[in-house]
């Protein structure tokens, strides 16, 4: 392969421990040093430099061998660094727990959610015994969103109409929601 690793058996495992001890001896403070001029934080620099002899470890495991460590670790410490720079963890940070307890969520409470459901089925029952025309002016004022110029074309009516047919409907509807007992509609 022409990235610097080719695909071997691996060392005995004690070897294996040995070869890995030796890197991290010789090469340990030259990698986190690295990270460290990036960053100038030294936890930041560990944790790159624990990573980067971490896939080392993981590429010595899958079989590969690599014929440069020092150059392979400086590279990935480099790439982590530049990847760290990246991350959401890195802009945003961390928070105490209780800091995320005031965030609201962009969906409602589920008590609210489940008032709006029950308001909704009790509209719909209401819509369905309501006259045709007054069902379908409300439906697309309401429902699609439609303005009074689009309800007029689509109806072959004029603007002037499409109010009065939307106030009256709207009053009509008004009325059987009360007497059905619904409250405000969310």
């Amino acid at each position: 392969m022409n990235n610097g690793t080719m695909k071997s058996t691996p060392p005995p495992a004690d070897a294996h421990r040995t070869n890995f001890e030796i890197l991290y001896e010789r090469h340990s403070r030259e990698v986190w040093a690295l990270a460290y001029a990036r960053w100038m934080n030294a936890d930041t620099a560990m944790d790159i430099a624990q990573e980067a002899f971490l896939r080392l470890w993981k590429q010595w495991e899958s079989g590969e061998t690599i014929l440069n460590p020092r150059a392979w670790l400086l590279r990935v410490a480099r790439n982590l660094a530049e990847d760290y720079a990246k991350s959401a963890f890195r802009r945003n940070g961390t928070h105490p727990p209780q800091t995320m307890n005031g965030v609201q969520g962009h969906d409602p409470p589920p008590l609210e959610s489940l008032e709006r459901e029950e308001t909704f089925a009790q509209l719909r029952e209401v819509m369905e015994q309501m006259p045709k025309a007054d069902r379908e002016i409300l439906t697309l004022r309401y429902a699609l969103d439609y303005d009074t110029g689009e309800i007029a074309d689509l109806l072959s009516i004029n603007a002037t109409a499409v109010h009065m047919r939307l106030s009256r409907a709207r009053q009509r509807l008004a009325e059987r929601l009360k007497a059905t007992g619904v409250g405000q509609l969310p």
